[in-house]
């Protein structure tokens, strides 16, 4: 009782530190918690005509929670107590603003019943909190003397481990407590009960996290700093002779890549290149701040030699990456890899020339560009769009297919790589909400009958870059149409895969089944449990694929009744299977074909 006493008590004092050393922080993170629990209270009908407020308040009071973080750190390590008071009204301002810009200015896609934000809002807080977070690491630093970045990441780190795991315990706790309540006392409790324990052991980690912070004021120096910024020796360990070898055998395995490029001239997938760079400039530079003070051999060659290979292997990705933008433009994935692709070979050359003193300015320059990439014009929802409305003028403009600021079907086919160019920017457009478009561009265009009544040819994909082919597929739907079943007795809507008619002659079972492996439909029909008819849909797909061939963009298109229906008969019966959707999908990498037919309904007539 004695140690759960203290450890509550040690709990609560944390808390009060918190409290004191970053009041506003704490005061945002409470009211994100309250709003949370208003939300968990009332259910969606209740909810939804507040979506939109509740997700403003939410955005708001989150980036006040850091951003209250990284002012009060400025306040404390650079300015005397008198700025403490100016920071947090600076905080609630923050709140305040960017609460109305949200609420006014945010709103994205409306449905018929609520309003979200827009993706746009929601990135642009998102790199707000970015910034200010890193502004705080920065910060915490202060003063030289006493710490300095590298040891400040640390300590964020160390802190934030922390707050996970006694908000792990506290959230496993109370839901244990809960459950006992619920299973032995209580068997009607809600199970909402559970989501205001999460939410209050999010707040509690929140509150841990910030006060296992030390002071930060200046002039005071406090002994608890240097416990946290110490790394232990298995973390030593770890990042040593762990971490250290595993990014040397990822350096190995890009220098062979740059050989065998170098060699045969092939380059790999943009989309896997991009994410083993983004992996291997993220992870690089920080284990470069992390093991900044490590004194092990194999951690002071890291340090020296890790930007050689890094700018040398950036060459490469960089050569990668201009083959991508002559073959499909710039867009988002090319746009972000642009960007990483620049911060890594800054902070490459910084920690060449600066080493440790260096990652200060790398951290602003994160900064800068997280900035830039949610500006206008020159954003990632911006520069992309333009980029592709470009390189589509370019390409119809050479095929004589747009005058006028009007678009002119082409006179004659133009050549293939031409076709997979306009395929390839109109879907892009067309599927992307972000960016301004030309008058001439119809957002409609990446539907397969405006594209080519549009354009004057179908649709043509490029092949993958690992040269499958990429997806192949075939997709109808029925058209609003009436169904002449005057020539029928009775219409059946299965339910299942079987159903019993009662007919003159006797009992029909009725049969629909689907094999598991390929999907293939298979029709059979039993009189007094005598097989009268089978049919596996063969011929029928064989008439689909012939008129409406697979094709690389599985394009769903309208289909008259001639097309979504097939007849079969025999001296018993006749039977007419009317089906509502129509799917052939082609996966040329498995060498494998899987079919879906969705049946509407089966009329049926004796003879």
């Amino acid at each position: 009782m004695h140690f759960f006493t203290r450890s509550m008590m040690n709990l609560f004092q944390g808390v009060v530190r918190a409290f004191i050393a970053f009041p506003g922080a704490i005061l945002s993170a409470l009211a994100f918690a309250v709003v949370t629990m208003i939300r968990i209270q009332l259910n969606w009908p209740q909810q939804e005509p507040y979506n939109f407020l509740f997700n403003c308040l939410h955005w708001a009071f989150a980036l006040g929670a850091v951003f209250s973080l990284a002012a009060i750190t400025i306040a404390q390590t650079r300015f005397h107590k008198s700025a403490f008071l100016i920071t947090n009204i600076l905080s609630a301002a923050v709140v305040l603003i960017t609460f109305l810009l949200l609420y006014f200015f945010g709103e994205g896609a409306v449905s018929a019943r609520y309003t979200a934000i827009s993706s746009l809002a929601a990135a642009r807080v998102n790199a707000a909190i970015l910034i200010s977070f890193i502004v705080f690491i920065i910060m915490a630093g202060y003063p030289k003397e006493q710490s300095d970045f590298s040891r400040s990441f640390f300590m964020t780190h160390k802190a934030l481990f922390i707050a996970l795991i006694y908000g792990g315990v506290i959230m496993a706790g109370g839901s244990g407590v809960a459950g006992a309540v619920e299973a032995l006392l209580y068997h009607d409790m809600s199970g909402k009960v559970y989501m205001y324990i999460g939410t209050i052991a999010g707040f509690l980690a929140f509150t841990i996290f910030l006060g296992y912070f030390p002071d930060f004021h200046k002039g005071v120096v406090d002994s608890h700093r240097e416990v946290a910024q110490k790394q232990p020796r298995f973390i030593e360990a770890l990042l040593s002779y762990i971490l250290i070898p595993i990014l040397f055998a990822l350096t190995v395995v890009l220098f062979l890549w740059s050989g065998r490029t170098i060699l045969t001239g092939t380059w790999p997938s943009f989309n896997q290149l991009a994410g083993i760079a983004t992996a291997y400039s993220a992870i690089g530079l920080w284990l470069h701040v992390m093991v900044t003070h490590h004194q092990s051999g194999i951690a002071g060659f890291y340090r020296r030699y890790y930007p050689f290979a890094a700018l040398i292997i950036l060459v490469f990705e960089a050569a990668a990456f201009f083959v991508q933008l002559g073959k499909y433009g710039l867009k988002v994935t090319e746009y972000w890899f642009m960007l990483i692709w620049v911060v890594a070979v800054l902070a490459a050359l910084l920690l060449l020339f600066l080493r440790a003193r260096s990652h200060s300015l790398i951290a602003l320059f994160i900064c800068v560009i997280t900035a830039f990439s949610v500006l206008p014009l020159v954003g990632y929802h911006s520069l992309p769009v333009t980029a592709q409305v470009n390189r589509l003028e370019k390409l119809l403009t050479s095929q004589g297919m747009l005058e006028n600021s009007k678009l002119v079907p082409a006179k004659q086919e133009p050549e293939k790589s031409v076709r997979e160019g306009i395929t390839d920017a109109v879907y892009y457009l067309a599927s992307t909400e972000d960016g301004k478009r030309p008058t001439w561009f119809n957002n409609n265009l990446d539907e397969q009958d405006i594209f080519e009544t549009s354009f004057g040819f179908e649709p043509v994909w490029p092949d993958q870059e690992d040269g499958t082919g990429g997806y192949f597929g075939t997709s109808l739907y029925l058209k609003a149409d009436a169904v002449d079943i005057s020539n029928y007795k009775w219409g059946i809507h299965l339910q299942g895969e079987e159903a019993r008619v009662a007919g003159e002659k006797g009992a029909y079972t009725i049969q629909w089944k689907v094999d598991s492996k390929d999907s293939l439909p298979f029709l059979s029909i039993k009189l007094n449990d005598q097989v009268i008819l089978e049919d596996d849909m063969s011929s029928y797909i064989d008439k689909i694929t012939a008129k409406f061939p697979p094709g690389q963009q599985s394009d769903t298109r309208e289909a008259a009744l001639d097309d979504m229906s097939l007849v079969l008969e025999n001296e018993e019966i006749t039977v007419l299977l009317v089906f509502n959707t129509v799917q052939i999908n082609v996966d040329p990498v498995e060498d494998h074909i899987y079919y879906w037919l969705d049946l509407n309904t089966i009329y049926l007539n004796e003879k």
